[in-house]
């Protein structure tokens, strides 16, 4: 069926739509990694979004029920090139097409993605439409205006508190604003036991249960429109250990008195460089964020450890004394790379070192 992609702009790009032959609207964003559609589907923190893939061929492993990030696809909506009809993978259970048909996920291939890709380097992050009709100027203002995605981490947070509790190690509290599924798996891997809350959890729930620290995940959104989670973090803080990543390390900042701010087009991929400033290190990382910690806005006593090459912008940061450690970038990669999964060791340390003190 022929489709169209209409953005914000009015530049119509004419495609075949494939999955969910619906009509879908969101932020057009486009990830950089040439693996990984399946990770990216389902992760939380893309909700609301419709992700254009830059590789050209996409599907072409298909899809297995052992590599979702969460239990369905969170994106709005999904742009490739071309996707392969008939995948080859000993592990492939079902193709593209149908897995998205299923979860009712909309789609358009031949679509020119790298003219696509360099439209929003250009011009910024663009809303759109993913359709089967011609809209007039009237129908694609209205459309596009009944966007909004302030409510994301409320519709992809859990909905009862979930328990991973089977190691023998650190007993944490995760606040899940979107958090990916191989997060858990990364903490269980050290022997940790993780009690998943709700993002919207009062602080003194957490504080009265005694946990050796608390972790903020990754999620979906605009980090200021949670402005009562910032209050409850505000009243964590300096009480238990707290590390975060993505959307959990911006939420620290803005606890901290330290402000956030959009970035042009984000940063979308599995290919990102990152410098360790603690050891002077280059590692690549993946990364799914459109919003960033502006440093200028931190206080005094936060030490700046990792920066991105790219921008150099803020990609992680830490307290002492406060037992605080945080970082924009994800450790918990899948399908990679893996240069940033010692940064769950790190995590740990911060959490070991204040029980240490504790006794």
């Amino acid at each position: 069926m022929k489709g169209y992609l209409i953005l914000e702009n009015n530049v119509v790009l004419e495609g075949k739509l494939f999955g969910y032959t619906q009509e879908t609207v969101g932020e057009v964003v486009f990830n950089t990694g040439m693996t990984g559609y399946q990770e990216v589907l389902t992760d939380p923190s893309y909700y609301g979004q419709i992700v254009t893939m830059t590789y050209p061929l996409i599907g072409n492993y298909g899809i297995n029920i052992d590599d979702y990030e969460s239990k369905s696809p969170k994106v709005r909506g999904f742009v490739v090139r071309e996707k392969c009809d008939m995948p080859s993978n000993f592990r492939c259970e079902f193709n593209l097409d149908d897995y998205l048909k299923q979860n009712k996920i909309v789609a358009i291939e031949g679509i020119d993605t790298r003219y696509l890709t360099k439209m929003i380097r250009n011009q910024g992050t663009l809303r759109g439409i993913i359709t089967n009709r011609k809209l007039n100027e009237e129908q694609l203002q209205n459309t596009i205006n009944s966007f909004s995605n302030v409510d994301a981490v409320e519709k992809v947070t859990t909905k009862e508190v979930v328990n991973h509790c089977d190691g023998e190690g650190l007993n944490i509290a995760a606040i899940d604003f979107g958090i990916k599924a191989n997060i858990i798996r990364s903490f269980k891997k050290r022997g940790c036991n993780i009690t998943v809350y709700p993002a919207f959890v009062g602080a003194k729930e957490i504080l009265d249960k005694n946990y050796d620290g608390v972790f903020l995940s990754n999620g979906p959104g605009d980090p200021k429109d949670l402005v009562s989670v910032i209050e409850e973090i505000k009243k964590m803080m300096g009480k238990i250990p707290i590390t975060g990543i993505c959307l959990g390390h911006q939420l620290l900042a803005l606890a901290l008195e330290g402000d956030t701010e959009k970035l042009k087009f984000g940063h979308r991929g599995c290919n990102h460089p990152v410098k360790d400033l603690q050891t002077g290190k280059v590692i690549i990382t993946s990364q799914n964020h459109g919003y960033v910690v502006r440093e200028e806005t931190l206080p005094e006593n936060v030490k700046i450890t990792h920066v991105n090459m790219n921008d150099n912008t803020v990609e992680g940061m830490r307290i002492d004394d406060m037992n605080i450690y945080s970082i924009q970038f994800h450790p918990e990669a899948c399908p990679g790379p893996y240069d940033a999964a010692p940064i769950f060791d790190e995590f740990i340390d911060v959490y070991m070192k204040a029980k240490t003190e504790s006794v």
